[in-house]
This record gives structure tokens, sequence and C-alpha cells, in this order.
């Protein structure tokens, strides 16, 4: 029997419940307790390393005040040398595995993970399904052999490393199997698993968020459609069926997934998973749980069951936090080591980027993410939790400045296009210059024919309405500075397919929606040229 599926075994719920969730009842000094023995713990281990001592200075801090003291703040080009090349004898502990990011700036981060850390990860998963699944404090909707409904970038990406390894300690019955599918395309392993679960059933769905919605849309399709494949005229299939029929009809209204599926859980990945709530809920029937993790360190920060704001997990990695008038200033002068709070000296309201140092002895110290994060309050007293409750607010890369008077992410962006009603079949946005004035320039490709200027009058006016530093930019500026290009139908399509059959995996294949690079802009605008042209 695998480990986690002893313990929900021989304990009650009482015990799952604090085994799993028990973190939302720390007071500060008992997390930051916690941070403290592990960040001594990973010193002890990592100091007499070749990286450790490395990025240390050949220094062993003995406390947490010499430890920020006398190590850097770094970024990954400190360790690309020992990391991208996969050296494991530079390393503090040998790797149970290395992932990858998304690659998503034209290379990939290469992150080696410790036995002792996914055995932290394999904890904090099933924190994931029992916070995303419950409505109250102490409800257990999920068990180990649960069916997980996946849709995410399969290994040596993070999603698929860690959950491979987490399946090794907790049993999952994952859709469509993971191993079965990993060079299989993203459309055909939609269609595999849409036909699998409506055999199974599902409890959780993990996907990334614009897929969830993509997905919805998709299955509201195929199950209007009359016709069904050999394999799906099963009893239960057709009995699935029949009860999503009848429920749409008492509810007067076209058959939706939520018809077919009564997940207890819907877990969105992608920082537009807000954005898409109302949508996700519409097609799932669960409100969307928003958490806080990455490829360099898992799990940040994750929502209690009343799926408000986000709370910090104590024990994935030792956070510190770059004040945003400390990030401005490492902005303006790159050889700036900005300063840093802890968990316990923030404010509420501030926005700061995060710094983690790994755990376990994994190799990242004092690292910066580059993402940026808002702390909404010093507490949620409606779930009794007693720590600061964060959002997350974009990636520091993924800003577009514009003459200093605002700075509108990627999140800000996407909500000002869909609070517009303008369907969409995929965008990019970029800061251009002309005549020394900035202006924020989107490639969009909508569903519907619209004048370019209208467009952009329609964006200009949400940025307005959602971001109050943009609010009066136009007076400051003396002009609109958002321009719009249309992109014909098809240009997306053309992109994503080219990437495709390149090899390209599944984060690489859309262009980024901020500031992609000049061979990206320039490569979708050539194909919506030749779109026109075979138009």
């Amino acid at each position: 029997m695998l480990p986690e599926d002893r313990f929900f075994q021989t304990n009650d719920n009482r015990k799952i419940w604090q085994r799993y969730c028990g973190f939302l009842d720390l007071t500060m000094s008992e997390f930051m307790e916690i941070q403290n023995r592990l960040l001594m713990e990973q010193i002890a281990c990592v100091s007499d390393s070749v990286l450790g001592a490395r990025i240390m200075r050949n220094n062993k801090p003995r406390d947490i005040n010499d430890f920020r003291r006398l190590v850097p703040i770094t970024t990954y080009e400190d360790y690309a040398p020992y990391l991208s090349e996969q050296r494991e004898g530079v390393l503090a502990d040998k790797p149970l595995f290395w992932c990858h990011s998304s690659g998503r700036r034209g290379t990939f981060k290469w992150i080696p993970y410790t036995e002792r850390a996914i055995e932290t990860i394999t904890k904090r998963a099933l924190s994931l399904f029992l916070l995303a699944s419950a409505h109250s404090k102490g409800e257990i909707n999920v068990r180990p052999g649960c069916r997980v409904l996946l849709i995410l970038p399969p290994r040596p990406y993070m999603s698929g490393s860690a959950l491979h390894y987490v399946s090794k300690r907790l049993s999952l019955n994952v859709i469509p199997p993971q191993e079965e599918t990993a060079e299989t395309d993203i459309q055909k392993r939609l269609e595999q698993g849409f036909e699998m679960a409506l055999d199974t059933g599902v409890d959780v769905i993990l996907a990334i968020a614009s897929v969830l919605v993509k997905m919805g849309e998709k299955m509201t399709e195929q199950a209007h459609s009359k016709s069904l494949s050999q394999n799906m005229l099963r009893p239960r299939v057709l009995a699935r069926f029949s009860n999503a029929y009848l429920r749409s009809k008492a509810s007067g209204r076209p058959m939706l997934p939520k018809d077919l599926w009564r997940a207890k859980a819907v877990i969105p990945g992608g920082i537009d998973a807000h954005i898409y709530k109302d949508k996700i809920t519409h097609f799932w029937g669960q409100t969307p749980y928003d958490n806080y993790a990455c490829t360099e360190v898992s799990f940040i920060a994750m929502q209690a069951w009343n799926k408000k704001w986000m709370t910090p997990v104590p024990d994935c990695a030792f956070l510190e936090f770059i004040p945003e008038e400390e990030r401005r200033k490492s902005t303006d002068n790159p050889g700036y080591q900005p300063k840093t709070v802890l968990l316990n000296e923030v404010k509420p309201g501030k926005t700061y980027e995060v710094v983690i140092t790994h755990f376990y002895g994994m190799p990242l110290l004092r690292y910066r993410l580059h993402d940026l994060v808002t702390f909404q309050s010093l507490s949620d007293e409606e779930a009794g939790i007693k720590l600061p409750q964060l959002t997350f607010k974009a990636r520091a890369a993924d800003m577009i400045p514009l003459s200093g008077l605002a700075q509108i992410d990627e999140k800000t962006l996407w909500q000002a296009i869909e609070n517009s009603g303008l369907a969409n079949s995929g965008w990019t946005a970029y800061k251009e210059y002309d005549n020394s004035h900035t202006y924020l320039r989107l490639c969009i490709e909508l569903k519907d024919d619209k004048p370019h200027i209208e467009v952009a009058d329609m964006i200009d006016s949400q940025l307005k309405t959602i971001d109050l530093d943009y609010r009066d930019i136009d007076k400051w500026l003396n002009h609109q500075p958002v321009r719009v290009t249309l992109l014909p139908n098809g240009t997306f399509e053309r992109y994503v397919e080219e990437k495709f059959n390149e090899g390209a995996g599944l984060a690489q294949l859309k262009p980024p929606h901020m500031n992609a690079s000049d061979a990206v802009v320039s490569r979708l605008l050539q194909l919506g040229k030749d779109t026109l042209v075979k138009s």
C-alpha cells in the first residue's frame, strides 16, 4: 500500500485534515518557526556542496539574519552553467528527477528535485485536492484513488514530472493515463480524456484555465452531436448522457459538461484562472480553485476552502519578499541588491516580488522568481486564518511599462479584452515607440469584424476602468496609448500547427501574451499575410 493511502486508511477525518490542511491553523510565530528550522537544515546541507559554496561565497550563515546578509539575491543565470547541463556532482543531494520550465523566453530552466522535496510536494498535492473539494473546514470529499481528469504538460515539465512521482506515494486514477498520452497532441488528449471520463466519471479536474474553457465549449458541442463513436456506445456512457440530458432539460438550457460529470473540484492552471472564473463555473459546475505554484519550487500558496485569497505554505521554500520600491531600484540599477522583508513584515495592500530559497537539499538560494504578489490582508477572519493573505499579480517580465505612468500586466490586459466582449482566437501585446511616444501594441485575431480604431478605443476604455494608474494616462501623454493590429482568421491556428510540427511542447505552442520576441511577432504578422493571400 502506498504511504499516503495508508494514512487515509488508518486515520479519521480529523487527523487527515490536520496532516494536509493544518498549516491553515498556524500562527505567524509557528509559521516562522517552521521556516527557520527548515532553512537552517538547508544551510547545513548545501554549504559544503560545490554549487552551494559558490552561491554562498564560502560563507556558513549561523542564522536567518546572517543568511540574508551574506548570501546575495540570485537569478537563474547564477545557476545556469551547472543546472542547464544537469551536473549532479555539484549538488548537495542527488536529484530524484529533473524538470524544466515552459521555456517561454526561448530557453528552458532545468530544476532538480530531491526525494525529500517530493515527499512534501505529495502532501501539498493532497492539501490542494482536499481544499479544492471542501466547502467547510474539516470536510473530506476526495480520497486516494480519486479520478483526475488531467490536461497539463507531461514530463519533463514540472506538472507531469511531479504527478508521476506523487503517484508513487498516492494512488490516483489519472484520465487519460499520463504514460500513454505523453507523445499525443493536445487535441487527441482532449478527445481521449473526454471518452474515458464519460465511462469512468471524474472527481478532480486539472487543466490550464483557457484549455478548460475550450474543453467546455468542445464537450458541449460533442454532447449535442447525435453521433457517438463505437467506444462510447456502452451502457454506462449512454446512461451518463441520458441523465445529463434530463438535468439540462430540467434547467431549461443546453447540455453542459457539468451535466455529464459532477466533479468535486476544478483546479485550473495559469494566471488567467480568475478571468475565466465565471466561464469555468458555467461549464463545469464548480468554482475554480486557485493556487500559486511554479516550476522552481512547486507550491507557494493556496486558497482555503472558502476560495477567497491564498495562504502561503510553510514547508516548500523559505519565503522573502522584495518591496515594490526596492524592486524598482534594482530594475534601474542591475547591480543593486534589493532589501527583502519576511512574511511577518509584509504590509496589507502592498505588492512584492517573491524570493525563494529551496529546502531539502535543492540548489536555489535567495532566488528571484520575478513574480509579483499583492497582500490583501494580514489574516482571513472568515476562515479563521491568522496568516497574511495574498493574490498573484503578475510576472515582472510580463509587464508593459508606459512612460513610467502605468504598468500593464497580463491579467489586467486579459481582463480588459474579456470585459470588452471581444471574442477572439488569440492575442499578443508588446511595447512600441513612435516619435518618442510609448504605445501598447495589441495584435489580436477577432472572431467578428470590427475596425481596429474601435477595438483600440474599447480596450483603452476598459483599462481605464480596471487600472487606476492608467485612468488619466492620456492626459499626461496627450495621446491614447493603445494601438491595435487585427490578424486574419486562422493566424493563431497556423502558428500553433507550425510550432507543433517543429516538435514544440504544449507550453510553447502559443505565442506569449506579453512581450513576445521580435521573431514571434514577425512570424505572426507573416502568417497573417499568408492567411489573407490564401483566403
